[in-house]
């Protein structure tokens, strides 16, 4: 463990430290574009990546500002580790799992290598989703609001990142609802009807769930949780109901 926990950690620092230290930009060779990295403390991979965050998501008439020192830099940092982490991603999995094969059955070993992909696409896609669809629509919804009063819209550079950040952790692990639903019930926690017989209670946590994680009272945004999550929930039945099926036909 010991030895694997190094691995993963030294993948992880050599990512940040290339995060903060060197920046990336596209040349034109013969016709064709190519990304290089360079040294640039200043205009870092880090930089560039809050700056396009920043045109990305933030409404046109609102400004980034730093009012402590040291801001910028710690959002650097929150940036550079979220990017390490997930460039370091495919070397976690693969350690932990090698980690855990001795200790897993035949079947066991089968599920986790079926779910690998899935579980990647559906965490791309909920980051997708939150970063093109929950964080332009919420930022533009709050921000007009406090216009509305005259209030002039300013957000701090630390929890403006933070903010994107936590959302965007959020809704990938809130789309893996089908692969959870599905391992549960292959591994024999609960049995296949369970979820079709509590689909009432789910409708009922997942509206409590999104009113307590969206950054408004407004109950519109909330919707950006519960419609996918029920969603979600409806593709996992499909899923669990199909497989039963295959199973049976087998």
């Amino acid at each position: 463990m010991r030895s694997r926990v190094i691995r993963i950690s030294i993948v992880i620092v050599i990512v940040i430290l290339v995060c903060m230290t060197l920046g990336v930009t596209a040349i034109n060779f013969g016709g064709y574009q190519f990304l290089i990295l360079y040294p640039d403390p200043i205009n870092s991979i880090s930089v560039q990546t809050i700056s396009q965050i920043r045109s990305d998501l933030l409404p046109n008439d609102v400004d980034l500002i730093q009012v402590t020192p040291g801001q910028a830099l710690t959002a650097q940092i929150y940036v550079s580790v979220i990017i390490g982490m997930v460039s370091g991603l495919p070397v976690i999995i693969g350690e932990l799992f090698a980690f855990l094969n001795p200790a897993l059955h035949h079947y066991e070993k089968k599920i986790i290598r079926r779910i690998m992909i899935p579980v990647i696409a559906l965490y791309a896609l909920g980051c997708l989703f939150s970063y093109f669809i929950v964080i332009p629509y919420t930022l533009d919804f709050l921000y007009n609001y406090g216009q509305s009063m005259g209030v002039v819209s300013f957000f701090e550079i630390t929890p403006f990142i933070t903010f994107v950040l936590n959302l965007l952790l959020l809704f990938g692990f809130t789309f893996q609802l089908p692969i959870i639903m599905w391992t549960v019930t292959k591994i024999g926690f609960v049995n296949p009807d369970f979820w079709k017989k509590n689909l009432k209670y789910m409708i009922i946590i997942v509206i409590i769930l999104g009113a307590i994680i969206t950054p408004d009272g407004s109950g519109i945004t909330m919707w950006f949780v519960v419609g996918p999550m029920m969603l979600l929930y409806i593709i996992g039945m499909s899923i669990i109901q199909l497989d039963q099926r295959i199973l049976k036909y087998n």
